[in-house]
């Protein structure tokens, strides 16, 4: 009994210690592999919510998302397209995809690297929140998941239920990620120049400056420079290697592709 009483008194020493800290982590390829929103298009076709073409041009973007990095053309295209094929869909046929898509396509492909960086920080005593233009909807289902504090994503309209295929405000995305994370913070009472921020992106720099401890994590090769340049912590994950060569950036996007299309073939065939 000792033993447990001076633990929970070190913890609840931790926890304030570190009061007032957060950890911020975007998802796509800091968190995870990829894009999230390709695998909730994907369920999405299986659901028949969406058609083989939709989801064909999600693929395309997936590929690119992985072999080139993150482009803000792409990401805006794939945000509206998603968001006008949502209309007319409940809130809560989204919020059980999100559960599936999880449980099927996601946690499979969560860096463990990214995914302890985040329980050490739960475990200091800090807030954990993630900060990704994926939907609100799909990137709380992530945090719930991992034990996080929150999540903070792109916010699609509904009314009485049923989306309208608008978006409340902008694409949680660049600037708008940094807006978030100042307002988060003024509402959880949070000193940001103690906290930390994580991204693979050089589009994320206004979420990476806006805190004290800026990390690049899988980054591009704008922000691995940008990074060097400023002395921040860089951490690769991706196949043990510190930058992908082009014929395995290729490999992989090629495989992404085909599974994708087998995936597809075996729904089509049931």
């Amino acid at each position: 009994m000792p033993d447990v009483i001076t633990n929970s008194a070190e913890a609840a020493s931790t926890a304030a210690l570190h009061q007032g800290e957060a950890a911020f982590f975007d998802v796509d390829n800091t968190l995870m592999k990829g894009a999230s929103l390709f695998h909730v298009a994907r369920k999405m076709y299986q659901k028949r919510a969406f058609t083989l073409r939709d989801v064909a041009g999600f693929a395309w973007k997936q590929l690119k998302f992985i072999t080139r990095g993150e482009n803000m053309k792409d990401v805006h295209s794939v945000q509206d397209s998603a968001q006008k094929l949502a209309a007319g869909i409940s809130t809560e046929f989204i919020r059980q995809l999100g559960e599936e898509v999880y449980d099927e396509m996601i946690v499979s492909k969560i860096w463990p690297g990214t995914k302890a960086l985040t329980q050490e920080h739960l475990k200091s005593g800090r807030q954990v929140w993630l900060v990704t233009a994926t939907p609100v909807e799909v990137a709380s289902v992530i945090a719930e998941r991992l034990n996080l504090t929150g999540a903070l994503g792109t916010v699609a309209e509904a009314e009485d239920g049923i989306y309208t295929g608008r978006i409340v405000g902008e694409i949680l995305h660049g600037a708008a990620k940094g807006h978030a994370v100042l307002a988060l913070a003024e509402q959880e009472n949070l000193d940001l120049t103690r906290c930390w921020a994580y991204s693979d992106s050089y589009n994320d720099i206004p979420l990476l400056t806006s805190v004290g401890n800026p990390v690049a994590i899988n980054p591009d090769s704008k922000l691995r420079q940008h990074a060097k340049d400023n002395n921040w912590p860089i951490y690769d994950y991706r196949s043990g290697r510190r930058a992908a060569t082009l014929g395995l950036r290729a490999a992989t996007g090629a495989g992404i592709v085909y599974g994708l299309w087998k995936g597809i073939a075996k729904v089509r065939k049931r």
